[in-house]
């Protein structure tokens, strides 16, 4: 007899953006991944799922700030499901609480992504968010 896996295989990212580099980590439904620096592009990111996590539905959150949304429509281009948390939104142990590292926060965000207790801001649509540049711009000159 033979046997089909019918459960979706899930793929949960926690990323820390940077200008220069991301650190990223990664967990299964069975097991906790691994921490990685890649280059700050999803488009890299995307290189690495596809050879190393082919078929699986991908869930990736990140903090907001300075580095905007653009990834986060990237990621959803990709297919994947993305969201961009509010950095004061993610619960920290005590002892975590006093240490602090880009590799700590990637593994924060993944853990609390797999466990579903994040919640996403609001990403307004590309042309909203164009609006509000022009408006900045004016209001600085």
């Amino acid at each position: 007899m033979k046997t089909k896996d019918t459960a979706d295989s899930k793929l949960f990212i926690g990323i820390d953006v940077h200008k220069r580099s991301w650190k990223i980590h990664t967990a299964t439904d069975l097991f906790d991944g691994c921490d990685l620096t890649i280059p700050p592009s999803a488009f890299a990111l995307q290189k690495y799922v596809a050879k190393h996590f082919k078929d699986y539905k991908v869930y990736c959150c990140y903090e907001s700030g300075c580095c905007g949304v653009s990834h986060h429509r990237l990621f959803e281009s990709f297919g994947w499901y993305s969201m961009v948390v509010n950095p004061a939104d993610i619960s920290r142990p005590s002892k975590v609480q006093f240490q602090k590292s880009d590799k700590i926060d990637a593994r924060l965000l993944c853990r609390e992504l797999k466990d579903g207790r994040l919640q996403g801001v609001h990403v307004p649509y590309i042309e909203r968010e164009q609006l509000r540049c022009l408006f900045v711009g004016v209001m600085i000159w």
